[in-house]
């Protein structure tokens, strides 16, 4: 038995087998989230995860530029 575990597509934590949201968009690409609070900053709020504190992918300082 595997578990089925993939990273929210907002916050990047782990959305393990049997919980979360699953999105499918028009164009093919499949949206995983954590909580309605994920879906919700990304879809209908449109915020970068980058600026929130609470999400992994924060960035302390600002967002760099590569």
């Amino acid at each position: 038995m595997s578990l089925l575990v993939k990273p929210c597509n907002f916050c990047d934590r782990p959305v393990a087998k049997g919980s979360g949201t699953m999105l499918a968009k028009n164009d093919g690409t499949v949206l995983w989230f954590c909580s309605s609070k994920c879906k919700k900053n990304m879809l209908d709020l449109k915020r970068d995860p980058r600026k929130l504190k609470w999400t992994k992918k924060y960035v302390k300082g600002g967002i760099r530029k590569k």
